[in-house]
């Protein structure tokens, strides 16, 4: 393909007629023209069609096989053909260590980003809430949210001016980035091809990708978890057995497709936590063929295959584990990727909701669409809530006290889609986070209510 289309409408037309390749964790293989793809061997004295030969190594060399994460690129350039980068503007952007603040133990909750000003991309639109770990060490992860009313494909300008660049693309060398939309549709334009990433779906672009992100409706609005650590796995399945919870063959790949396109192209790459920026003179998305195991995927929450109980008592949360990143420890993770999609409850003699707890783990948990089914207030979709650890949580009090009562027959919970990013370690809030203006003060008083019910 030649060039890129700026408008929502072309947008939309390329992104509704995109094809993928199935399967998380496959050897995927694709060209976009015939006989780019060299065959018997990875690099040939002289590759097909002209191409330059390249590997993008996600994991090191010597890890064992089933960790190994590596894709050969076939494009026109290489990507060592460009100039140097130089510091840029973070804007809202953070990264771990998280230093501004100390970790804090009171239950924090966040209304919607507010809306940004004219031009806002996606990258310039992500703003940091906190994380943990340290970037430079390749642990922990952090948590950011977007809220952008421009694509990345419209360049770069002052106000006033003609864009200085045929748009921007990004990359992060700190960890790979899933994304999950909430308000907009997204289409990704990735090294490896095109993905189309609509509210209910997520994207997950591993680490050193390069990608733009062109907006399907006038804005987009959602949640990013930057995992710095081991990347993005499905979880063991266990006594589950074979089946169940995120199949593998419901996660989308992209096939080949390439910009040629010469011209001056922002390339922003996050790197230690900080932004550097060059301007090449052509498009860095000028893939013509790849295959490999270190790609981008979207997934569609919907399909979740969702476990649960069939007698009595509510199942943990990690029982709705779509993603893992596991640490050093077996069977703690840095972050986990959960979801709440919708499901039958059918436990008898059970208090439905999520039960009471305290947790040594620390949980941020946003909503996609509807409503939760521990909160009947104040947490709305593109807000968010943090517990960090042992910090006690659980249904508010018009929640509990309707499902104290409730008759207990088969219901569906179909009205709403909410997430989980779960961690190891304590989040630390940013600056701006813990003095934003959409910080809810009062967010202690949803447990206030709840009343003395102990009869001896």
């Amino acid at each position: 393909m030649t060039g890129s289309g700026h408008s929502i409408e072309q947008a939309r037309k390329t992104a509704e007629a995109l094809v993928y390749s199935s399967g998380f964790g496959n050897e995927h293989s694709s060209e976009a023209v015939a006989g780019a793809l060299p065959h018997g061997r990875n690099s040939p004295q002289r590759a097909p069609l002209g191409l330059y030969a390249e590997q993008l190594s996600g994991s090191a060399f010597t890890e064992p096989r089933a960790h190994n994460h590596r894709s050969w690129l076939y494009r026109v350039r290489p990507s060592a053909a460009h100039p140097p980068f130089t510091r840029t503007d973070n804007g809202g952007l953070r990264s771990a260590p998280f230093t501004e603040t100390v970790p804090d133990p009171n239950r924090l909750r966040w209304n919607p980003l507010p809306t940004p000003a004219p031009g806002t991309d996606f990258l310039s639109g992500l703003w940091t809430l906190g994380g943990n770990g340290d970037a430079t060490q390749r642990t922990g992860m952090a948590i950011h949210l977007y809220h952008a009313n421009s694509p990345m494909s419209s360049g770069v300008s002052s106000e006033g001016a003609e864009p200085s660049t045929r748009g921007r693309v990004f990359s992060d060398s700190d960890g790979e980035l899933l994304i999950v939309p909430e308000h907009g549709g997204l289409l990704i334009r990735t090294e490896f091809g095109l993905l189309r990433a609509e509210p209910g779906e997520v994207a997950l672009i591993p680490r050193g990708i390069r990608f733009r992100v062109d907006l399907l409706d006038g804005t987009a609005r959602g949640y990013v978890c930057e995992n710095y650590g081991a990347p993005f796995q499905l979880p063991d399945l266990g006594p589950i057995g074979a089946n169940g919870l995120a199949n593998a063959r419901d996660f989308r790949a992209p096939v080949a497709a390439f910009e040629d396109v010469e011209g001056p192209v922002e390339v922003v790459n996050k790197f230690c936590g900080n932004l550097w920026s060059a301007t090449y003179d052509h498009s860095p998305l000028d893939v013509v063929a790849w295959h490999g195991n270190h790609v981008p995927y979207v997934y569609d929450l919907h399909r979740f295959n969702v476990i649960g109980s069939l007698s009595y008592d509510h199942p943990d949360p990690s029982i709705f584990t779509v993603l893992t990143s596991p640490s050093d420890t077996p069977g703690l993770a840095g972050v986990d990727f959960v979801v709440f999609a919708p499901r039958w409850l059918v436990g008898e003699d059970t208090f439905r909701p999520p039960y009471f707890h305290r947790n040594v783990m620390s949980e941020y948990m946003g909503l996609i669409e509807g409503a939760y089914d521990a909160k009947a207030e104040g947490f709305v979709p593109g807000g968010g809530s943090l517990h960090n650890m042992m910090s006690a949580h659980g249904p508010d009090r018009e929640t509990f006290d309707r499902a104290s009562a409730a008759e207990l027959k088969p219901q569906k919970i179909d009205d709403g889609l909410a997430f989980m990013f779960e961690t190891r370690w304590p989040v630390t809030a940013t600056e701006q986070a813990a003095t934003a203006g959409h910080l809810q003060s009062d967010y202690d008083g949803v447990w206030q209510g709840l009343q003395r019910h102990f009869r001896p």
